[in-house]
């Protein structure tokens, strides 16, 4: 069985959306910050904490993570900040 959408596994990073961490103040290491990227394709990728263990416990009626899917978490600002990076639809 197919899933309706997957992962690309060709698309590059194209562009930063919003700001970096250090520019956010939520990190002094630029190893190991959130960051928000779009893909070459269109899909975005999130770098965040893994929460799964965290969370899974808490997660709202009708809401999943799969075997192969991660809940991570990033900054409140940091999504704020990509905002004016992301088109409407």
């Amino acid at each position: 069985m197919s899933r309706p959408w997957d992962v690309d596994p060709s698309a590059q990073f194209r562009r930063r959306l919003g700001r970096t961490a250090a520019e956010l103040g939520d990190s002094r290491d630029r190893k190991d910050c959130p960051d928000i990227w779009e893909l070459t394709n269109g899909d975005v990728a999130i770098i965040g904490r893994d929460v799964t263990d965290l969370f899974s416990a808490r997660l709202p009626s009708g809401v999943g993570v799969g075997a192969d899917e991660r809940l991570i978490v990033i900054p409140g600002n940091m999504l704020k900040a990509a905002k004016p990076d992301i088109e409407d639809v």
